[in-house]
């Protein structure tokens, strides 16, 4: 199987948060995941850099906008370190692939799918999107709480209105799937709703100069949403119809966008519309994910309640950082951290409940001399599988569902007591309880290497030698 994963493009306005950090390693949990069952995967992400925001951006900060993006451009790079992302190509959209590719895609399109027109609207800055008065809330974007300006200018528009039947019907089939399912009946009835054409250019005068210009006419820069899709296919060199992209966008079996729920529209419906127009559509599957809070409240620089993920990496360490951010949030609701709720679940989680269990464990194999089978050691004949929860990208419950085992292993232990079973020399009993932990450590050490893999990795030798050291120090106050 040919597994192309990719997640959404950030604006370079600013520093990756935590938000960001759990899309990317919610990315390279699913890559690290097929590579593992031997799938060729391709794990692709990067930056959005021609959004009028991050111009905006780089006149507030006094800074020229190509430094500005390089800038920026590098901290979501640097990631890949700090988060130990496997990642196998980062695409920032002001390379010449990019404008190259996404040229190639407008000129694509058929000519009855596109047309101009003067048009007057609501446009938010922050979503880059023109907005309906239904959209708002008390005359304000509900994702970003700000008054659209009201903009009048001469645009072109593409004809999302001619796909509306195709489009429900491939969503309905699956063609497009879109997780979770409570997702997909909202895009479902979105479209039921009625589609309605949207603008895909703005005049270079108001785009600042700044974008991917509209092929044939100088005057028109390409809506930022137009160009930013187009990275999926720009990053595998569709401009030269390269062989990245026709290895998995072309001939692949799974196409997985890892994208945030406020901007599944643009994956689910304006995407695949352009595909369809351009002729290369590509059955698709949409994971969307719901938002970290922090102590209830959005994350924002005004409020003064970011974090950055280095932030966490230096308290917790990278592996328990990728914990955190994957376990605190559920697929199908936000999920809510803060210090003292991660503190928590770094010590019980972590530390007590897997940290403990593996020290005592090994600790007990090797004193009471316990000879470890072949085909326990290899793994052989393992039952048990998180390949359920991962076909629907729900990354958190499989976490939840590893760990589990932990719980029930260290129950098993204290009910079993195996210090009691060789204190009375029940030898033969005290072998079958302790490898039938080993069993469990094996499972739980396999399952979580697309998550914490280094953790995964010491647990692996720690059972092939038996000498056990602590995966998790104890927190300084």
């Amino acid at each position: 199987m040919k597994y192309y994963i990719t997640t959404a493009i950030d604006y370079v306005n600013a520093k990756p948060h935590i938000g960001h950090a759990f899309e990317k390693v919610q990315a390279d949990v699913l890559a690290r995941y097929h590579r593992a069952l031997g799938d060729d995967t391709y794990f692709l992400t990067g930056s959005d850099e021609n959004s009028l925001k991050n111009v905006q951006a780089a006149k507030k900060a006094g800074i020229p906008i190509n430094d500005f993006v390089d800038q920026n451009a590098q901290y979501f790079i640097d990631l890949k370190k700090i988060l130990n992302l496997s990642f196998d190509s980062f695409i920032r959209t002001t390379e010449k692939r990019h404008f190259d590719g996404a040229s190639k895609l407008w000129s694509a399109f058929k000519k009855e799918d596109i047309y101009k027109k003067d048009y007057q609207g609501f446009y938010c800055v922050g979503c880059e999107e023109f907005k309906t008065e239904k959209d708002l809330v008390d005359g304000c974007c509900p994702e970003h709480n700000t008054k659209p300006e009201l903009i009048e200018e001469e645009n072109y528009f593409f004809r999302l209105s001619n796909y509306q039947n195709e489009l429900l019907e491939l969503i309905e089939k699956n063609v497009i799937e879109i997780t979770p399912d409570f997702r997909k009946n909202e895009i479902v009835s979105f479209i039921k709703g009625g589609l309605e054409d949207f603008s895909i250019s703005r005049s270079r005068k108001r785009a600042e100069n700044w974008g991917v210009p509209v092929p044939g006419d100088d005057d028109q820069i390409m809506y930022v949403w137009i160009d930013a899709l187009s990275n999926y296919i720009t990053a595998l060199d569709y401009s030269t119809d390269g062989e990245l992209f026709q290895k998995y966008w072309v001939n692949g079996d799974k196409r997985i966008h890892v994208i945030g729920k406020g901007i599944l529209r643009f994956h689910a419906v304006y995407w695949p519309a352009m595909l369809l127009s351009s002729g290369i559509f590509a059955p698709l599957q949409v994971a969307s994910h719901e938002y970290l809070t922090i102590n209830g409240q959005k994350m924002s620089k005004s409020l003064g309640n970011i974090i950055d993920p280095d932030e966490l990496t230096n308290r917790y360490g990278v592996d328990a950082t990728r914990y955190l951010l994957i376990s605190a949030l559920p697929q199908n609701s936000d999920g809510d951290i803060s210090w003292e709720k991660m503190d928590e679940k770094f010590t019980s989680d972590l530390a007590n409940n897997l940290g403990n269990l593996v020290q005592r464990a090994i600790s007990m194999m090797d004193r009471y001399s316990i000879k470890i089978p072949r085909s326990t050691s290899s793994g052989e004949g393992i039952d048990f599988s998180i390949a359920e929860e991962m076909e629907k990208t729900d990354t958190a419950g499989a976490l939840k569902k590893i760990m589990s085992l932990a719980e029930i292993a260290n129950k098993y232990i204290a009910e079993k007591q195996p210090w009691v079973l060789a204190k009375e020399g029940k030898t033969e009993e005290l072998t079958q309880v302790l490898l039938r932990v080993y069993t469990d450590l094996i499972n739980i050490a396999r399952a979580l290497l697309p998550f914490m893999p280094e953790t995964a990795e010491k647990m692996q030798k720690q059972l092939m030698t038996l000498e056990p050291e602590p995966l998790f120090p104890r927190l300084e106050s």
